[in-house]
């Protein structure tokens, strides 16, 4: 395959939970009306499906460093439709979130698997150049996913969301089983074996550099899954938007798209380690910025006031995103799959965590949001910053180490 539809492919693998995400927004309030659920219960509709994305990354990256990783890819597919017919079904909101569960449970394969066939074939400023590519053309999902939605209510039921999902995943599964070769070289295979599988667990947990950038990403996805929860109550109730939603959502996706275009121009040029600095950084000042204007104004700022200060924001996590994943990924390419899965399960079960926190703490205003865009960036730029400490002694010791050797030569 070449690249530039190997990145087309891989941004479309990915998108399935993003597109499985968005696209389900505008139906949130109907869904709940027809299923029984309360206002903020709703919210559940997007952390069931993150619930199963945590739960079945830690059994997809093994499964795919044993046997390969498109037959692992296509199992995923398949359990992802699994659950969409689950939710088709449902005649009440616990069978809804069953359903959502079990797409998590399928789309996790594809989620994280991809990122190991990226890492199969890229490493270093190379892999974050494609992670942000891919990024780029991924973050075009959220942006057009909430009006596909829309437009699905327009002239169906909300179940015809999850036909589409469907439709979605199955004309994936046929491109990737067409024209995709196995990434995973025959010798680069692991047997599955608790020994094997437990020594890639620890190897990851004790990696500092990985670890660092791992709770740097669960950070930042923390405060981003506490901004899906709660765009659909804020734009389209709190801010009166109705039928305009998508509109909103997609201005403030197509801000993380075009920080991903331009961060995949400027990290072969920069390095990562400068962008996750910078951006976070400027990321810090102005939510909390946000956060003091927003609470003078009663926590409810004019909507312009909003986009003024979260479209920034926005950019600076799309800046973020593609080279936070490859600086975790850098040290573990020979257990890719396993590496992807462990740092996938173990980002989406935090960020899950914490941004349902935050949705619950929805009050009515923006404050909950702007303050978790705040201290959340903040403590992602200590984290990557103890990584980085780390680096840098063994990119010192290791010289010395040159030196020594030079020194034991003459």
């Amino acid at each position: 395959m070449r690249y530039a539809e190997f990145i087309a492919l891989m941004a479309l693998v990915m998108s399935t939970v993003a597109m499985s995400t968005d696209a389900v927004l505008p139906a949130l309030s109907l869904i709940g009306q027809e299923l029984g659920a309360g206002e903020n219960q709703r919210q559940l509709v997007i952390g069931a499906l993150f619930l199963g994305l945590a739960s079945s990354q830690v059994f997809f990256g093994p499964l795919s460093d044993r046997f390969g990783r498109k037959p692992v890819i296509l199992f995923g597919f398949a359990v992802f439709a699994i659950g969409c017919l689950i939710s088709i079904g449902a005649s009440n909101f616990e069978a809804m979130l069953v359903g959502r569960f079990v797409q998590g449970l399928g789309a996790a394969g594809p989620r994280v698997i991809s990122t190991a066939m990226i890492r199969d074939r890229f490493e270093g400023r190379e892999m974050a150049k494609i992670m942000s590519t891919i990024m780029t053309l991924f973050i075009l999902v959220p942006v057009f996913a909430p009006a596909i939605g829309q437009g699905i209510l327009t002239f169906t039921h909300w179940r015809g969301i999850f036909w589409f999902f469907i439709a979605m995943g199955v004309g994936t599964s046929v491109w990737m089983a067409v024209r995709m070769a196995e990434t995973l070289r025959p010798e680069n295979r692991h047997p599955l074996t608790i020994s094997r599988v437990g020594g890639a667990f620890r190897e990851i947990f004790t990696h500092p550099v990985t670890m660092g950038y791992l709770l740097a990403m669960s950070c930042v996805f923390s405060a981003f899954v506490g901004y899906l929860s709660t765009a659909q109550q804020i734009f389209q109730e709190l801010y009166g938007l109705g039928a305009k939603f998508p509109l909103a959502f997609g201005c403030m996706a197509g801000t993380l798209g075009l920080a991903s275009f331009i961060n995949s121009r400027l990290v072969v040029r920069l390095g990562m380690r400068v962008l996750i600095r910078r951006a976070l950084a400027t990321n810090v000042l102005l939510a909390g910025t946000f956060t003091l204007v927003a609470y003078t104004l009663g926590g409810v700022p004019p909507l312009w006031l909003v986009f003024a200060f979260m479209m920034p924001v926005f950019f600076c996590h799309g800046t973020v995103f593609g080279n936070i994943q490859a600086m975790a990924m850098q040290p573990m390419g020979h257990i890719a799959g396993s590496a992807a899965a462990v740092i996938g399960a173990v980002a989406t079960t935090i960020s899950t965590t914490v941004g349902s926190m935050i949705g619950q703490a929805f009050n009515g205003t923006v404050l909950p949001l702007a303050l978790s865009f705040t201290v959340l960036p903040l403590l992602a730029l200590l984290f990557s910053g103890w990584a980085n400490r780390h680096l840098d002694a063994n990119a010192a010791g290791g010289h010395k180490a040159e030196e020594a050797n030079s020194d034991e030569e003459n």
